[in-house]
């Protein structure tokens, strides 16, 4: 074999292996691809691909391999778990009005308590809670006092009903689009959130690890992922920059992150979040199935 045809072949393998079935690349997508592993569990976060209707996004999620959805409106659980879909996660109070603030306790408890006894009555066992956003005049430790605080609070009915609250972690970078990043956020820095999990040491309260919030804010997602292990309760997905496709225009490599998901022992439900850029969504909601199916 002379030199050329010795590179040329080496050229051909290594594009070949790019296009295998864990590849990043959008080349790799492919229209027809069903979930083939179970390693874990794959939802959507269904505001993601809004203006879509949330019972044709459902149908493509099931035909896909997918076994949840969360981000929709309630109203459309009954449909979606007829569909044999699990809720994989419900709503509560949003980011902007937190614990962190006590002018929003009344308003957050409520939220949450609400939330806790919903998931329950349809099955799903997480609420998600966040810190809210800092405000003018906030003393940090009392504002950890008021998070702590309420989440004691409703953690008793949350143990009874055996749902885990998961405290999602955001970043306060990204200023560019109101869903890409939340500047002021308390809750910015991922090893802070799971110090206030260790403090109110409940079973019932674990993190949500948004590998696309970490990568901004912290990075190191893999040591990050080992060394949370016993605090990650949801995982969430999305590209970095842009909150775009796991493609390969974005600089997170899911496989390797999805493996090590597996090899921490975690399987339980990782949900897309990315908002698509391509012209077919549903492909890229494809495509983030088979670049995550470990």
């Amino acid at each position: 074999m002379n030199r050329r045809h010795f590179f040329a072949s080496a050229l051909a393998a290594t594009a070949a292996s790019r296009l295998s079935a864990q590849s990043i690349d959008k080349a790799a997508a492919d229209p027809a691809y069903v979930i083939k592993n179970h390693g874990i569990k794959h939802t959507v976060m269904g505001w993601c691909f809004k203006p879509m209707d949330t019972m044709v996004l459902a149908k493509h999620c099931k035909n896909i391999g997918l076994v949840g959805m969360e981000g929709i409106d309630s109203k459309y659980y009954p449909d979606v778990k007829a569909l044999g879909l699990d809720i994989s996660l419900v709503g509560s109070h949003g980011f902007a009005k937190g614990p962190c603030n006590p002018e929003f306790r009344d308003e957050v408890v409520t939220k949450l308590t609400d939330s806790i006894n919903l998931a329950a009555d349809v099955g799903s066992k997480k609420v998600i809670t966040f810190t809210g956003m800092k405000f003018e005049g906030m003393d940090r430790d009392k504002a950890i006092h008021s998070c702590l605080d309420v989440w004691k609070h409703v953690l008793p009915l949350a143990e009874k009903k055996g749902i885990t609250l998961v405290l999602e972690h955001l970043n306060s970078r990204d200023s560019s689009h109101p869903m890409k990043g939340h500047p002021g956020y308390f809750g910015d820095d991922v090893d802070f959130c799971v110090d206030l999990i260790k403090n109110i040491g409940s079973p019932n309260f674990k993190l949500l690890f948004d590998i696309y919030h970490v990568s901004i804010m912290n990075g190191d997602i893999i040591r990050r992922l080992r060394l949370h292990q016993d605090y990650i309760g949801h995982v969430h997905t999305a590209g970095n920059p842009g909150r775009c496709e796991l493609d390969e225009h974005q600089e997170i490599n899911y496989p390797a992150v999805m493996q090590a998901l597996l090899e921490i022992g975690y399987h339980d439900f990782v949900a897309h979040e990315f908002i698509p850029t391509w012209d077919d969504p549903i492909l890229a909601l494809r495509h983030a199935a088979m670049v995550c199916d470990v």
